[in-house]
């Protein structure tokens, strides 16, 4: 039941990038202040709250005045270490004017495949938790690779953010994206596409329904939240997908609203 939502302890946030950058390429800072201060007041509550933002190329991109992405792996992962390292700066900045401390944690897929470096990263998390830092996580691009027998991305954030959930044991997932939630039919194409509340179970039907790729400076779309909340559902948490263009809503997330879709195996 949504209701259960306002008790959650622990809360991993997952924002896209394009909920940090405008459609012009310049970095969100609206967005991203009022994420902070709604994360800040969380943490002021007593809940404990994992951020796992994307960015880093968007970011890269901006701060390097490149008008796209550049197209070979090593020019991306240069660009992604000049954003990240902007976008870290944004946050411990903003962060700090609320008296919190942020700490940076940067994953690749094999360090979770593995239970030596899974139980590092996992203990990372609860002393971090523990002291009241707010880990601040990404996928570590600058060397993630998808080669033919050394694969360490996980593909998106949306999939990190779901791994994180489960190595944390969270209550909830909250992902922030530019679509208000799991609909049954393209509302881009469709103006009678009707917002699907609620779902129990990831079926066939339901993976019919997600399509097509994220935004300019993104990576993921629904699929990939679809496959994160597969995850999130098999470790009986939760999951809520919703539009992050005022990140205020997590508030009235957990208030218990009806608000984007929600994945849960309990009924209401």
């Amino acid at each position: 039941m949504r209701t259960t939502i306002a008790t959650s302890k622990r809360v991993v946030i997952k924002v896209g990038t394009s909920s940090l950058m405008y459609a012009n390429g310049k970095i969100n800072l609206r967005t991203i202040e009022r994420l902070v201060r709604v994360i800040a007041d969380l943490s002021n509550q007593g809940r404990e709250v994992v951020l796992v933002s994307s960015g880093a190329i968007g970011v890269g991109i901006h701060k390097l005045q490149l008008d796209e992405a550049p197209i070979e792996m090593a020019g991306k992962q240069a660009v992604a270490a000049v954003g990240q390292s902007e976008l870290m700066h944004i946050y411990s900045k903003l962060f700090g004017e609320y008296g919190h401390v942020v700490g940076q944690v940067l994953l690749t897929r094999d360090v979770i495949d593995f239970p030596d470096s899974r139980k590092n990263v996992t203990n990372t998390f609860a002393k971090m938790l523990e002291h009241h830092i707010i880990p601040i996580v990404n996928e570590n691009d600058t060397v993630s690779v998808n080669e033919i027998e050394h694969v360490t991305r996980f593909g998106d954030n949306d999939q990190l953010s779901a791994i994180v959930s489960e190595i944390i044991e969270a209550d909830l997932l909250i992902i922030l994206s530019d679509i208000d939630g799991l609909y049954d039919s393209d509302p881009h194409k469709n103006k009678a596409a009707k917002l699907i509340a609620e779902v129990q179970a990831i079926t066939p039907a339901i993976e019919k329904l997600a399509g097509g790729e994220g935004s300019r400076f993104g990576t993921g779309g629904m699929v990939t939240k679809i496959e994160a909340a597969q995850r999130v559902l098999h470790n009986k948490s939760k999951m809520v997908i919703t539009n992050g263009a005022d990140p205020y809503i997590i508030h009235a997330i957990l208030a218990g609203k009806q608000i984007g879709t929600l994945f849960s195996l309990e009924e209401k």
